[in-house]
């Protein structure tokens, strides 16, 4: 079942990537362009590491009972984070359209909203936190070393996934100099 489960979610996943990336592609002769994943993308995207998060950890029938918990707060964080985004990118054309009228912009105001938006993504993987603490008390050694190795591959090189925008490699990481910007 799990597997028929994990199967579908793939097929689906690569599915709607693949249309998605069709529809976003531009003509030749357009130029360069990046793809932008879509509200949608990200929530497909977000369904299916959670998927293979839970696949991956091979929960035992105690555990299953834990999981409801820590997948309902990895949806809502994704879903919190989804709207800050969509702020974001309003705020940013607004600022946009305010240099273009001569307004200048304002740093102060800007450190005060990237404060803002650090501190709703602490609280973020606080509730994470919270949320797993349960469940991860009662995994096994094995079950521990998936983990890691799952979100280290999920949300290595994201930007501020659960990996928190570290960038590991010659040129960064937790003990470099600390946190970049990808």
């Amino acid at each position: 079942m799990k597997r028929a489960l994990f199967a579908a979610t793939a097929a689906a996943l690569i599915a709607g990537s693949a249309a998605t990336y069709a529809a976003n592609t531009p003509a030749a002769g357009d130029g360069p362009h990046r793809w932008q994943p879509t509200a949608e993308d990200r929530a497909i995207l977000t369904d299916a590491r959670i998927v293979a998060l839970k696949t991956a950890l091979k929960l035992t029938p105690d555990q299953e009972k834990l999981w409801p918990g820590v997948e309902q707060t990895l949806k809502s964080v994704a879903k919190d984070a989804a709207q800050r985004r969509e702020q974001m990118a309003a705020d940013r054309k607004a600022a946009r359209e305010a240099r273009q009228a001569g307004t200048p912009a304002d740093p102060i105001a800007r450190m005060r909203t990237a404060a803002d938006r650090m501190d709703a993504r602490a609280n973020d993987l606080r509730k994470i936190a919270d949320a797993a603490d349960p469940l991860y008390k009662t995994l096994d050694t094995a079950q521990k070393q998936r983990l890691n190795m799952v979100l280290h591959q999920q949300f290595r090189g994201m930007g501020g996934g659960m990996g928190g925008g570290w960038h590991h490699g010659p040129h960064g990481g937790p003990n470099a100099d600390g946190p970049r910007r990808g």
